[in-house]
């Protein structure tokens, strides 16, 4: 049984609002706690330390569980606004990491309301370089109501990753959970049956809550790893709902759809916090060196799951490799779109075709790695491989795509897929562009558009080898 180490903390944001979340005057406490009111007084300027046996009086006395009174010390906001305070905004700002964890211990409020402004000012610069990219490549005006956008832009600027549903999930677990521990605990909890039957009784559905019978239905023909999410995401809907709802707080959406799929995201993220627990996972990331078939054998889950949960390592404090993720189709439609790495997707119309993730479909099931590099010099590193969807019977319908993940070439070298010496080099990079309209590299034979801003060459008198000539001036 987990045990919680006691020691003196300033908590006196905390303790004041406990008090008035109690109904109580600093008299009553003090009278509770058989203290003065004066000495509540200083614990609560935080001019007094909250000792050990004054956290267990508080515990006893108002039936408050331990750990949550004596909370993290303000480590979890401290990580957090350490992070932000990288970013390059705040560069010529000079704040001492002992100032930063004293607003943090001391102003737990300022801190949280800090944080918030800049994820909201996060998603708003987000949303107008996709305006910006959308203006300038379309010629039309921006998709304000796309939720599919807004749900990219809500996953973008918290870099897909939400700490409150990993501590949620490591705190109902001891380890990596199993299909037995899900199905026992739907029982026992929550009163709910599993069963599974045919896909034509499902009747397009693969999870089914039937309230009235206590059951949750499957899908049969589900595949172990796909059975497992849909049992985590049934749990996290169930035992999860107020983790994800402050989330949904903190977001911006304009549509009712938007907000519908973010919620459904945030499910999926909680699922895979119960199957892939965050510590036990970012460690088994890094002692595999991100060899995302060996994780996915470890954790029974699959190839694409397993990808989706390595984008999702940027916890404060203790962030992993920052990588991005994209799935696309035999067309080049993106299907799924994560991006902790920094890498310039395009927002509208197909990446580039130079990129494996288009050419993998030739070679299902093989990993093939790449090393690229932007007209602006940016290299990254990435993995690509085939994906299937759906099957489990003869004649079921099976959706084949394309995953590709990858990281910026500073942290490639903590990839096992780079060990290898027969790969692509690091030296002789693939050159790649975001999209076509605003690529600019004139010996491309693989482009499909002339630039933004280029005039074509006329072909009159000479014929030149790419599809658009224009001038590389």
């Amino acid at each position: 049984m987990a045990t919680t180490t006691i020691r003196s903390v300033f908590m006196g944001p905390r303790l004041r609002r406990l008090r008035r979340d109690l109904g109580l005057t600093q008299a009553d406490m003090a009278a509770d706690l058989d203290i003065s009111a004066p000495y509540v007084a200083l614990l609560e300027r935080n001019q007094r330390p909250v000792t050990a046996d004054m956290l267990l009086r508080l515990a006893r006395t108002y039936k408050i569980d331990l750990a949550d009174l004596a909370g993290d010390g303000g480590a979890d906001h401290t990580a957090r606004m350490q992070a932000v305070l990288k970013e390059p905004m705040f560069a010529d700002i000079d704040i001492p990491p002992l100032e930063i964890s004293d607003i943090a211990i001391g102003y737990p409020g300022l801190a949280e309301a800090f944080l918030r402004l800049y994820t909201a000012y996060r998603e708003e610069q987000l949303a107008l370089a996709e305006g910006a990219k959308s203006l300038s490549s379309r010629g039309g005006g921006l998709d304000v109501n796309d939720p599919v956008a807004e749900v990219r832009r809500f996953l973008a600027a918290r870099r897909n990753n939400f700490a409150d549903i990993d501590d949620a999930a490591e705190r109902i677990l001891h380890g990596p959970a199993g299909q037995g521990w899900f199905i026992e605990r739907l029982s026992s909890r929550h009163g709910l049956r599993v069963r599974h039957l045919p896909p034509d009784v499902m009747l397009g559905s693969v999870r089914r809550l039937d309230r009235h019978h206590k059951e949750i239905l499957f899908d049969d023909s589900l595949d172990t790893a796909s059975f497992n999410f849909q049992l985590a995401q049934q749990l996290a809907y169930l035992e999860f709902e107020d983790e994800m709802s402050a989330a949904l707080k903190a977001g911006h959406f304009t549509t009712k759809s938007g907000k519908l799929l973010a919620h459904r995201s945030l499910a999926s993220y909680a699922a895979a916090a119960l199957i892939m627990p965050y510590s036990a996972f970012a460690k088994a990331a890094e002692t595999r060196r991100y060899d995302v078939e060996a994780l996915a054998r470890q954790f029974g889950t699959s190839f694409e799951q397993t990808a989706h949960r390595i984008t999702t390592l940027q916890r404060p404090g203790a962030e992993k490799v920052p990588f991005f993720l994209i799935r696309v189709d035999p067309a080049g439609n993106i299907s799924k779109l994560l991006d902790g790495a920094g890498f310039p997707f395009a927002k509208h119309g197909g990446a580039c075709p130079l990129w494996s993730v288009h050419g993998v479909f030739k070679t299902p099931r093989q990993i093939v790695t790449q090393w690229l590099e932007l007209p602006d010099g940016q290299r990254f590193f990435s993995i690509a491989r085939t994906v299937t969807a759906g099957g489990g019977s003869f004649g079921a319908a099976r959706v084949e795509r394309a995953i590709a993940i990858g990281c910026a070439a500073e942290h490639a070298e903590k990839l096992i897929y780079t060990s290898d010496e027969s790969g692509p080099r690091a030296d002789a990079p693939t050159p790649i562009g975001v999209a076509c309209r605003v690529c600019h590299r004139p010996t491309c034979a693989a482009r499909s558009e002339l630039p933004i801003g280029r005039e074509l060459l006329p072909d009159d008198y000479r014929r030149l080898s790419v599809p658009f000539g224009f001038s590389s001036d």
